[in-house]
Parts: C-alpha cells; sequence; structure tokens
C-alpha cells in the first residue's frame, strides 16, 4: 500500500479538478483586495499564458472548459512531480 501513494493523492487532485467549477464565482483573496483597493487594472498582462483564463480554449462549454483545463495542470504537475520524486530516490538508493 505505501508504494501505492501517488494513486490516492492523484485521485483526490483529479476529483478537486473536476469539482472546482463548482466553487464560488466570487473573486478568489488576492483579487477580491486588488478590486476593493482599485489597482486590479494596473496589472500587467502576462507574456505568455498556456491555458488563459483557466479555460481549456476551443470548448465553448465553459464549465466542461475549466474542467478540462484543471485536469490538463494536474495530470501536468503531478507528472513532473512524480518523475522529479522518482528520479530523486533512484538518485537516493545509488
Amino acid at each position: 500500500m505505501r508504494s501505492k501513494w501517488w494513486i490516492i493523492v492523484l485521485s483526490v487532485a483529479l476529483l478537486l479538478a473536476v469539482l472546482s467549477p463548482l466553487a464560488s464565482q466570487s473573486p478568489d483573496g488576492l483579487e477580491r483586495v486588488a478590486i476593493d483597493q482599485k489597482f486590479a487594472d494596473k496589472a500587467a498582462e502576462p507574456a505568455f499564458t498556456v491555458i488563459p483564463g483557466y479555460a481549456f480554449p476551443g470548448i465553448d462549454n465553459e464549465a466542461v472548459a475549466t474542467i478540462s483545463a484543471g485536469l490538463l495542470g494536474t495530470l501536468l504537475l503531478f507528472g513532473v512531480v512524480f518523475g522529479l520524486a522518482r528520479m530523486l530516490k533512484s538518485k537516493h538508493e545509488a
């Protein structure tokens, strides 16, 4: 069971990515402060965006586009972290 911890972690992360569009439509804390303090409009545009607006491009349904972006981001991040952990573990054991 100990060696399969990643299955539980990945399952929870994917579940949260699917449920995230159902969360509050209110802005998050940082965005809310920027709006309240009247400096939100002064933010610079990013140099590039991988998934603009946290919605997968080309999908008309906003909820499905957001869920798709969340799933892709979760899988990519998990893959990078899992790969690094395996590399470090192999290096440590050698």
